[in-house]
């Protein structure tokens, strides 16, 4: 959610922020901060706004930060609304400590009451407050009797003594009026990467500000603290003290992370996925052993082959791709599939078999309800993988291994290329589970084929964009739209509302087609535009019965359908064709138009495609 970008060196660091602000804004905000520390004079210089980051940028230009210690933040509200007292960054009472702060302190209203009735004054609503003033607070106890600047250690232990009593999770970035030339962070189940160059390190919520500027990345764990000069970097453990810190190069390109002459990062994502695909596909098919190949399981063939059962869970639209997973799986496998909200699971107490494997499906590697139910089943003694896109992530780092998507950076807060990329491992996965139990050599070699062909099934399915904005401009109007499929297709359609919802604003529900005649029929009229996923396959059949229901109601139809299809051309008001694939390859293809038409009908209402309202790239609270 929100973002963190920091630097500390011998060049001035307002414009690194600010540039490094605008590639965290897919994190979702409202108010955004610098603050910066001249190494001359000793003054924390501040300017913070509500709004975009343009609006922080044009009070920069009128009020110049100097200094060569910075640290910015882009907030998305969570304890007071979004205005510009409550943007970050916040200073501890007297002037002495500056921080930024991304996540949630459960305790703050009883801190808040402890340091008001010790004499401090607040001035925001946040819970982010109350660490600088507690910080202040051990500043002085430690400090007591010393005029001086505080030392390293001093500052380790003011900085321990304070997060001692914070209850909940936080990434912080903290300066000391007398430090200049110090930056501290602090991690606990919010995300933190530093980064390492010859006389500047950085600090970020992720690496897509570093982009260009390093590439080598060191991930901060929980409990640790690190502080950040110039020219070096101390990383403490609150248990065991000075540790070694692992530096990871990784492959990191501005034009990753840059709009590459796209007018969205949405747009330029969707266009992205023939490429994507092909990264997450790339090593892991082996046409020798017909069979999928996967390096960070960390689980021997012998004990994947005694998991009698699979639980997938996830949030959002990664819930969706674990249940086209649950299909894929229980199709190809044989295995049972059972796919959970990560957000129920953390705090139900259902009955998993002791034989069971648990996949944790995220984007960002940082969701805090996946990561939360991950820890469940962990305790429980159940091994845990996960299948994310972000190195380094938090879950990454705690399942017991893992696939990443290798998708690259996605800003867009509307997942695409991710999603993609989600099904592809979850047909691997397939493949994989499968010829370690039934499937014959030919079978698995012809499911290799069929996916090596998917890069370019999916080029020609971006063919239909021109198709997608025309039909947007027909219906951008529209207030409600139903979305129906059955089979591989049913959680298409989901997926294809949720896209809408996103970042069109416009009501849409998905359902399984033949559930329309169970209540949601009821909404059909002229107004209520339905799509339905419906390329050839075994319930072709029965989905056109439904189709046909809809039109005898005079319900406007959409259908997305194979491209020798003439049948439904002769029902359907309008038709998007997409190239025949195998059925479990469906959802991937089918996808694609839905994905451009919700982008097409949101730019065409006006709305934020990129930076939707309300909602966050990485959903790292409740």
């Amino acid at each position: 959610m929100c973002g963190i970008v920091g630097v500390v060196g011998n060049r001035q660091a307002v414009d690194f922020i600010v540039q490094g602000l605008r590639r965290l804004e897919y994190r979702g905000y409202d108010s955004a901060g610098i603050a910066a520390i001249d190494l001359d004079d000793d003054v924390i210089s501040l300017c913070k706004t509500a709004g975009r980051i343009d609006n922080l940028a044009a009070r920069l230009a009128k009020h110049h930060l100097v200094g060569s210690t910075g640290i910015g933040h882009t907030r998305w509200a969570t304890h007071g609304p979004a205005t510009e007292t409550n943007a970050h960054p916040h200073v501890g009472q007297g002037g002495e400590i500056v921080l930024v702060h991304n996540g949630v302190i459960e305790n703050y209203a009883k801190l808040k009451e402890k340091l008001i009735a010790r004499g401090y004054e607040f001035a925001t609503e946040t819970d982010s407050e109350v660490i600088a003033h507690l910080l202040e607070e051990c500043r002085r106890r430690r400090l007591a009797d010393s005029k001086g600047a505080p030392t390293d250690e001093q500052v380790i232990d003011i900085v321990q003594d304070a997060l001692a009593q914070l209850r909940g999770t936080y990434g912080l970035g903290i300066m000391f009026r007398q430090r200049p030339d110090l930056l501290v962070a602090a991690r606990l189940g919010s995300p933190l990467v530093v980064g390492v160059a010859d006389d500047m390190h950085y600090l970020a919520s992720d690496a897509s500000p570093l982009a260009g500027f390093t590439d080598k990345i060191v991930y901060l764990a929980d409990h640790q603290i690190a502080l950040l000069k110039a020219d070096s970097l101390q990383v403490r453990h609150r248990d065991h003290g000075a540790i070694e810190h692992s530096v990871e190069v990784i492959e990191i390109d501005a034009s990753d992370v840059d709009l590459g002459g796209y007018e969205h990062y949405m747009l330029k994502e969707i266009f992205e996925q023939p490429q994507s695909l092909q990264n997450t596909m790339r090593g892991r098919l082996s046409l020798d052993d017909a069979t999928a190949v996967f390096g960070g399981l960390n689980l021997s063939p012998q004990e994947l082959r005694g998991v009698d059962r699979i639980l997938l869970t996830a949030c959002g639209t990664s819930w969706h791709a674990a249940l086209v997973g649950e299909y894929i799986i229980e199709e190809m496998a044989r295995i049972p599939v059972e796919v959970e909200y990560a957000s129920e699971l953390r705090y139900r107490n259902p009955p998993v078999p002791r034989r069971t494997l648990v996949f944790g499906i995220t984007q960002s590697g940082e969701t805090a309800d996946t990561l939360a139910a991950l820890r469940e089943m962990k305790r429980k003694g159940h091994p845990t993988l996960a299948i994310c896109n972000v190195v380094g992530s938090t879950i990454a780092q705690e399942a017991d291994g893992g696939i990443y998507l290798h998708a690259g950076p996605e800003i867009g807060v509307a997942s695409t290329k991710a999603y993609t990329s989600q099904l592809a491992v979850m047909a691997m996965l397939g493949l994989y589970f499968g010829r370690l139990t039934h499937l014959s050599f030919d079978q698995g070699y012809r499911i290799i084929e069929e996916l090596q062909k998917l890069p370019a099934a999916i080029e020609k399915a971006l063919e239909t964009n021109n198709v997608a904005k025309r039909i947007a401009e027909k219906y951008q109007s529209a207030t409600n739209f139903l979305y129906l499929g059955r089979h591989f297709n049913f959680p298409t359609a989901l997926e294809g509302a949720l896209k809408l919802k996103e970042i069109s604003y416009i009501h849409a529900e998905g359902y399984p087609a033949a559930e329309l005649k169970h209540g949601p029929i009821a909404l059909v009229d002229e107004q209520t535009p339905s799509v339905f996923i419906m390329p050839r396959g075994v319930v072709y059949d029965k989905v056109m019965s439904n189709l046909e229901e809809i039109k005898a109601r005079s319900g406007p139809v959409i259908a997305i359908a194979s491209e020798d299809d003439d049948q439904v051309a002769k029902i359907a008001d309008d038709v998007i064709r997409i190239p025949m694939v195998e059925e479990f390859l469906q959802p991937i293809v089918s996808i694609v138009p839905l994905q451009l038409l919700a982008y097409h009908i949101a730019q065409l209402r006006g709305c934020d495609v990129d930076k939707p309202r309300n909602l966050a790239k990485s959903v790292t609270v409740e």
